[in-house]
């Protein structure tokens, strides 16, 4: 039994229980909800509540996470990640020390789903949303770094979109210790791996084009004109072409400047949505009508934020 659980390392498996070594509480594994480079996480439940637990061999790279978490927990605002609820270790049946954490669980769509669902009338307001984001993590002195579709989920009620893994989080400055080619300048040859607020906004500008082109695409003969091509090329984005290339060439200095300038494009937008929902049946006039007021009301809380 000690062999096969050095062979496994750490392979929680349903129904198992993680007792907490210092403050006692007992985690009942409910599923496996995925794995990365730091560790893996699991739906558990515990006292009648469900959480995400956070277990790794690698104990400073998860003290590292847990302290992230601690720094986004204090920013004001609406939460920037995960709310952190316990961190304790677990002695495994092999007699092994494993460090874990748990943090809220969030339930909801990924970004393709929530706009294939609720229209791309809703693209604006989310990337509004995540520029705030970014900007209240940037004024706290972090860079997302991994930022991609896979870390991100919008709730359904009130479509808001969340980080569900801040695993890549780096502080202003130094080198991006988590990425992924397709989201990374480093790998288009368009900047550096330096955490700074342009690294976010290039991979913003791919998480956005991700949801398009789900098979993703090669970087071709010229990375740049690959990408505004691409960019120019979805009709969704269109509106959007100026600032999603200034951020993929380095243009923006700050996330306050890109949020600027996609707000007067949703600001913008309006106008032509209300001149053109006389022509619209009820139906699509409801839908249309939803999404336009959304996006004015985003615009104007933008402002305040």
């Amino acid at each position: 039994m000690n062999e096969a659980w050095k062979r496994q390392a750490i392979d929680l498996r349903p129904g198992m229980k993680v007792h907490g070594k210092w403050h006692g509480h007992t985690y009942t594994i409910r599923r496996k909800l995925g794995s990365g480079a730091v560790g893996s996480v699991y739906l558990c439940e515990s006292r009648g509540k469900t959480a995400a637990l956070k277990i790794s061999e690698k104990g400073p790279s998860l003290a590292m996470e847990v302290n992230v978490l601690k720094s986004l927990n204090k920013v004001q605002g609406s939460p920037l990640g995960p709310y952190l609820m316990e961190v304790d270790d677990w002695r495994s049946p092999a007699g092994r020390t494993y460090p874990f954490y748990v943090m809220e669980y969030l339930q909801g769509k990924s970004l393709s789903e929530f706009v294939a669902r609720n229209g791309s009338g809703w693209v604006g307001v989310l990337m509004l949303q995540l520029l705030d984001d970014l900007h209240r993590l940037h004024q706290a002195g972090w860079i997302y770094g991994d930022l991609k579709p896979e870390n991100l989920l919008v709730l359904e009620k009130p479509g808001r979109i969340r980080w569900v893994d801040v695993g890549g989080t780096t502080q202003t400055g130094r080198a991006i210790k988590e990425y992924t080619e397709f989201f990374d300048r480093g790998y288009w040859g368009l900047g550096s791996r330096k955490a700074e607020a342009g690294y976010d906004l290039f991979a913003l500008v791919m998480v956005f084009l991700n949801i398009y082109y789900p098979k993703r695409f090669e970087k071709g003969s010229d990375p740049a004109k690959t990408l505004i091509k691409r960019i120019n090329g979805i009709r969704a984005l269109y509106p959007y072409r100026q600032p999603l290339t200034k951020a993929v060439l380095g243009h923006y200095v700050s996330s306050a400047e890109m949020k600027r300038d996609i707000a007067q494009v949703v600001k913008g937008i309006q106008p032509k949505r209300s001149a053109s929902r006389k022509k619209q049946k009820p139906p699509l006039l409801a839908e249309s009508g939803l999404i336009g007021i959304m996006a004015v009301f985003y615009y104007f809380l933008s402002l305040i934020l």
